[in-house]
């Protein structure tokens, strides 16, 4: 099995019936043997912008995502400024997590952090220890590398179809499964 780290992505098998995770997309932005995994559903978009949820907020068109099912109360958000904003925690090369708050919004309102920069989440995905490798290993999940333009670039209706074409082989096949079960 491989090795679950901090930076991994997540794709969802397509017939998994959790509703939080049907055919998503997950990054993994934390991941340690005692403490379990924190990760984030890369393509569940919610009808919320960011200034619906913090009123102070400096004007950008930013979406806000369903980052999973723990903690919906919480913001938390990745982004590729990590060299500009204090303490982001890096996921990867290109992804943070986190950083300043307030530095953020200073950043977004001098235009140095714009829309395709950032992306925010309401709540986590979160399981604890050994729990995710529990589920890999009933081939819920398959594990893959995750590439920045997932985040940045790609449509997130298309994301989990695109990830397992890029994944080739089989997955290719499996992209293509209906979303439907009636119309197998």
């Amino acid at each position: 099995m491989t090795t679950l780290t901090k930076g991994n992505l997540l794709v969802s098998e397509p017939f998994m019936m959790d509703g939080n995770f049907k055919r998503s997309a997950v990054l993994l932005c934390d991941h340690t043997k005692d403490d379990g995994t924190v990760g984030f559903i890369l393509n569940k978009p919610i009808d919320l912008k960011i200034e619906d949820l913090v009123g102070d907020f400096p004007e950008i068109d930013a979406q806000v995502y369903y980052g999973g099912p723990v903690a919906n109360d919480t913001l938390h958000y990745v982004h590729n400024v990590g060299g500009i904003l204090d303490n982001s925690v890096e996921v990867m090369k290109g992804v943070f997590w986190g950083g300043d708050f307030e530095k953020l919004k200073f950043l977004i309102k001098n235009g140095l952090v714009q829309t395709q920069n950032i992306r925010f989440f309401l709540g986590y995905s979160g399981w604890s220890t050994g729990q995710l490798e529990a589920e890999m290993e009933m081939g819920s999940w398959v594990i893959t590398d995750m590439d920045p333009n997932y985040i940045f670039k790609l449509s997130p209706k298309m994301l989990w179809e695109a990830i397992l074409k890029n994944m080739g082989n089989v997955y290719s096949v499996i992209s293509q499964v209906p979303d439907s079960n009636n119309l197998n």
